[in-house]
């Protein structure tokens, strides 16, 4: 059985992907430092499955990883653990760069010692893949895509933290020879994500009959993925990926904000219709643009596509559609989301 230390693995990406790798019958080792969007409930199914062992703990803390690593002697360490909320960002920046910047390079050490004690055979097949954002790239005019090689040019707190940490990552792999992989995605939605994101918000608005908060004109382009896709994608670069390399993973789902929230509208008015009988799209409220607010991102996926077979399955009309009829299925843990409750929780820590 394959182990994998897979951190930031209570959140919402990291989430998915360990429930669905222990589903699959790999051993994960989840380490979550399980600030505010680190959210426990996401594994309860896992409570009682021997493969999975949940870790309470920080990638900077350098003696805990060493620990895990030592005692567990995973095959791969995939990293999903991020600030990543671009309005938390603008409002206190300092908190992306000690989790995005310094702890990645504190975990990035510890696994570079981690690997040199391997005997050569481990560490020939031993991988660690970053998990990025094409927000790395800046914006997009009207045409055009992010390639891999697209020049970094980050907008925002938070997409200069993870430039750097795409960095540091990349020159692991040419100082030290860390087998490294990085891959870099469009917004994800899906089960499970923190409902301060666009699509989960407006889904919980929209249930409470709430105004839509939409930014500017709402003409803002965005490359959706599902989730779902997003793990098929990062386990199929672990499983084959070049190492040193990096691989931009889309949607191919292109849709302005606004429409993304028209479309979740009408999801609902069909699905659970307001006690007054308004169409949803009478909440929606425009609000100021906020700051540096990049204008379109779109990611060309040809290179994974290529190389390593993997695309997306679900068009945005059928992941938006699984995700909201989800969210409408799940309201237990959306409340305790919102009202803060699944923060008094723990399970199964070491």
């Amino acid at each position: 059985m394959a182990t994998w230390l897979v951190t930031g693995g209570a959140g919402f990406i990291g989430g998915n992907f360990v429930l669905d790798a222990v589903r699959r019958g790999t051993k994960v080792v989840n380490l979550d430092a399980l600030t505010y969007a680190g959210n426990v409930d996401t594994l309860a199914s896992l409570q009682d499955d021997p493969r999975h062992s949940f870790v309470h703990g920080d990638i900077g803390d350098a003696a805990l990883v060493a620990r895990l690593l030592r005692e567990h002697r995973p095959q791969a360490v995939i990293n999903f653990a991020a600030e990543s909320h671009v309005d938390r960002s603008i409002d206190g920046p300092a908190a992306f760069v000690q989790t995005n910047v310094v702890g990645t390079l504190a975990l990035l050490e510890t696994v570079r010692d981690y690997w040199r004690g391997l005997e050569a055979a481990e560490r020939d097949a031993f991988r660690f893949l970053h998990v990025s954002t094409d927000e790395v790239y800046g914006s997009l005019g009207e045409t055009g895509k992010f390639t891999e090689e697209t020049p970094y040019a980050p907008n925002s707190p938070y997409s200069a933290s993870k430039a750097a940490s795409d960095h540091l990552v990349r020159a692991f792999h040419h100082t030290y020879g860390l087998p490294v992989l990085t891959t870099n995605c469009s917004n994800n939605y899906g089960p499970y994500q923190f409902p301060e994101k666009l699509i989960p918000l407006i889904i919980a608005r929209a249930l409470a009959g709430e105004p839509l908060p939409v930014y500017g004109d709402g003409r803002n382009v965005r490359d959706w993925l599902f989730v779902g896709d997003h793990c098929a994608a990062i386990r199929r670069v672990l499983e084959a990926g070049r190492t040193g390399e990096t691989y931009n993973v889309g949607g191919d789902a292109e849709r302005r904000n606004i429409d993304v929230v028209t479309t979740i509208c009408r999801l609902l008015d069909e699905r659970r219709p307001l006690a007054d009988g308004r169409a949803r799209e009478s909440l929606i409220t425009f609000v100021a643009d906020r700051p540096g607010h990049d204008r379109r991102y779109a990611i060309d996926a040809s290179k994974i596509q290529r190389e390593l077979g993997w695309s997306p399955t679900l068009t945005f009309e059928e992941g938006i559609a699984q995700t909201v009829q989800w969210y409408l299925d799940h309201q237990p843990w959306v409340q305790r989301v919102l009202d803060g409750s699944y923060r008094l929780e723990r399970i199964g820590q070491a």
